[in-house]
């Protein structure tokens, strides 16, 4: 994994496309950005989105930020322009159950290097959140807060973000009583209420302590 250049060539100030503009300079254009949604959720699939911006000032996306500094309605507004400018974006859903059965971190992981892998538009790095991702064959840099400070991956944040929240939407249809349109899956107050009224439906994740704990009770 190549680090990211000198500090001192991304100065301060210059924005949410700072290291996605730097990077490009040094010769590494395209980038990505990669990031995940529902890592933390006790119930609903992980999803992955790795997107490629164009970097010129007359695609720079308004609103764009960490989806979670965002409104769902302003996200579903961001999406609609990332779909529209980028030159590239992919998606990857991994069940419940597959979480369950490799472990969240090992996932993530996978679906990121999948994500990346299946990019029409072949980056020459890639951006991702918080940890770096080995073994997609392209260098590449964890970057702390990334969703913040880089906008392909703020950018993967949003896709990723709106892409699950529609899926729990859609779950809630399926499995009522435990308010997934609202919590998405998220281990809220509500939300563990009604797993303990209803059980765990085959949309949670058993690996997961407070699902686990309610299971045995079942079970016990």
């Amino acid at each position: 994994m190549s680090p990211l250049p000198p500090p001192g060539h991304v100065r301060r100030g210059r924005g949410l496309y700072g290291y996605d503009r730097t990077l490009a300079r040094l010769g590494l254009d395209p980038v990505a950005g990669a990031d995940e949604a529902g890592r933390g959720a006790c119930a609903g699939p992980l999803v992955v989105a790795a997107v490629v911006l164009p970097l010129g000032r007359g695609h720079e996306i308004d609103e764009l930020a960490d989806s979670k500094l965002l409104t769902p309605q302003a996200r579903e507004r961001v999406m609609s322009r990332v779909t529209a400018v980028a030159r590239d974006v992919s998606v990857v859903v991994v069940p419940a159950a597959e979480v369950d059965r490799v472990g969240v971190h090992r996932a993530n992981l996978e679906a990121m290097r999948r994500a990346i892998a299946r990019l029409r538009v072949v980056p020459q790095y890639v951006l991702t959140d918080g940890f770096a991702v080995p073994g997609t064959g392209v260098p590449g840099l964890g970057v702390w807060k990334g969703d913040r400070v880089s906008a392909t991956v703020a950018a993967a944040s949003v896709v990723a973000k709106v892409t699950r929240d529609a899926i729990m939407v859609e779950m809630d249809g399926r499995h009522p009583g435990y308010g997934f349109a609202v919590h998405k899956g998220y281990s809220t107050p509500e939300h563990q209420v009604a797993l303990g009224e209803l059980g765990p439906c085959a949309e949670h994740r058993h690996s997961y302590a407070n699902v686990s704990r309610v299971a045995l009770k079942e079970t016990g």
